[in-house]
């Protein structure tokens, strides 16, 4: 599996954990929610700098974001 899929499902994994739908993640964390469906499905690149938005946004440092776990 590709690593843009990788994250993708990170997010999205963290998202529903949470209880949030993808409407709701964009708003706190200041993206367009078609943002959020791409990078979720894999079919996006996404920078840092949104990654620690969403980071941000799930209430997460970007050390557990990238915990040992991720890639499970």
């Amino acid at each position: 599996m590709d690593i843009q899929k990788q994250i993708g499902l990170r997010i999205k994994g963290l998202r529903m954990k949470k209880g949030l739908s993808q409407e709701r993640l964009a708003l706190i964390a200041g993206l367009d929610r078609t943002y959020i469906t791409t990078v979720e499905n894999g079919k996006r690149n996404i920078s840092i700098v949104n990654i620690e938005k969403i980071s941000n946004a799930l209430n997460l440092s970007l050390k557990e974001f990238f915990n040992n776990d991720w890639k499970k």
